[in-house]
């Protein structure tokens, strides 16, 4: 079975489209709580609503050999069943491609990727020959400097468009194995709505609601597609940090079955 095939599977059993960032930021945690515990009381708290995890890495890099070991004690802990985002943002030439997914698909066993797509197809080439596995091309990113590259506009083909949809185009042509999927930020809704526009059956991972200011029914209603599917709306800060106390974890669960019925609400459902 096939990455978005296990998101599908996950999305119905748990009638959910939301992924839950898995970002264990010491400054944030709360006080007396290690991050190994943490994680797991987050991931049993909100795991009925879920249909992905999404750890970023750089929260684990950052810790050395003790943060990798987090990162691979923490998804060993995630449910059969729950599919894994890892968030690392790689993009470099040939045989290092090659090696950043090894480390990710095989090493981890995460079931996807994001990955920059700024070095061209042979720096994404290595992650879409695990034909089993997601690759999210970052497109339109969440973030206020986005629009620094992401807007500019060029010519292609005789068509004038923005480099985020130049980027969309090419991975629309990239996507042989049908493994590929968009980053798209909550936060540029009509951005959103043109990639949905052109591109109806492609899967997009958007970030932005929440602590980035992304509005969720826009997002929902710009990137839905014809079936009531197609989106994964990512949550990170609003639900691991929805309590710094000891309850933390009641207010994940509480906050993640927030999200999860609103944009099902937001789908008409």
């Amino acid at each position: 079975m096939g990455f978005f095939a296990e998101i599908d599977e996950a999305a119905r059993k748990n009638n959910s489209l939301l992924c839950v960032g898995l970002d264990p930021d010491p400054d944030l945690l709360p006080q007396g709580i290690n991050p190994l515990d943490f994680n797991k009381a987050v991931i049993d708290a909100t795991s009925n609503f879920v249909c992905a995890y999404k750890p970023n890495l750089a929260f684990y890099e950052a810790g050395g050999l003790a943060g990798w070991e987090l990162l691979e004690k923490t998804l060993d802990y995630i449910p059969k069943g729950i599919p894994v985002i890892a968030d690392a943002k790689r993009g470099d030439i040939g045989n290092t491609a090659k090696a950043y997914a090894s480390a990710i698909f095989t090493g981890l066993g995460a079931g996807a990727a994001t990955v920059n797509p700024y070095l061209g197809f042979d720096s994404i080439e290595p992650f879409l020959d695990y034909k089993d596995k997601g690759v999210f091309i970052l497109c339109r990113t969440s973030n206020p400097g986005a629009s620094d590259f992401q807007s500019l506009r060029l010519t292609s083909d005789g068509r004038e468009l923005a480099l985020y949809q130049l980027v969309a185009k090419k991975s629309n042509e990239w996507n042989k194995n049908g493994n590929i999927g968009l980053v798209v930020g909550a936060t540029f809704p009509e951005e959103l709505k043109v990639l949905r526009q052109a591109y109806p059956d492609m899967p997009f991972l958007i970030p932005g609601v929440g602590a980035q200011g992304g509005d969720l029914k826009t997002a929902v209603a710009c990137g839905i597609n014809k079936d009531g599917f197609g989106i994964i709306i990512n949550s990170s800060r609003q639900v691991l940090y929805a309590s710094r106390g000891r309850d933390f974890a009641r207010a994940a669960s509480s906050s993640a079955l927030k999200l999860r019925d609103d944009i099902n609400m937001f789908r008409g459902l």
